[in-house]
């Protein structure tokens, strides 16, 4: 078996999970910029965690966080922002991806459970569609007012 919380490959991921569910773990996943970690990217993922036995954590690439939130962003580059979360004692794997969207990403995982923080409505989740079509669920952690780290950004701007 791999080594916990570690930081994997595109390539090796899929072989990963397809081992996992081999030995009847049930794979929930998330993902996200993650480009500041607070309280509210902590408790989602704890509850993440606890909607199946392993937690695998997309986190967007530099360049699709620059397409999706401007050229000032990310305040911690990929490698960074990964380490830090495969540290966390709730996530399993930490796998960075370059697309505006985990779609393939979820394609090649194929999780049992994919959770979304409550900016999200569920029909507009994506990899919904996969998800659901392999008997797993979708859920959608409560999003906690305050916490962002976009509002942590310009709270620090105007400091």
């Amino acid at each position: 078996m791999h080594t916990k919380k570690k930081v994997i490959s595109l390539d090796a991921i899929r072989q990963i999970a397809d081992e996992l569910k081999s030995k009847g773990q049930r794979i929930a996943f998330t993902n996200g910029c993650f480009d500041i970690l607070h309280l509210g990217h902590i408790e989602l993922l704890e509850f993440a965690h606890a909607q199946g036995d392993v937690l695998i954590v997309g986190v967007n690439s530099d360049a699709s966080i620059r397409r999706l939130k401007g050229a000032g962003r990310p305040v911690l580059n990929a490698e960074q922002r990964s380490r830090i979360l495969a540290a966390l004692e709730c996530v399993d794997y930490v796998v960075i991806f370059d697309d505006d969207t985990p779609y393939e990403l979820i394609a090649r995982i194929r999780p049992s459970v994919l959770v979304k923080g409550g900016d999200y409505v569920p029909d507009t989740i994506v990899g919904r569609d996969i998800v659901e079509g392999a008997g797993g669920r979708v859920v959608v952690f409560p999003l906690i007012a305050g916490n962002s780290s976009s509002q942590l950004i310009e709270k620090i701007k105007q400091q």
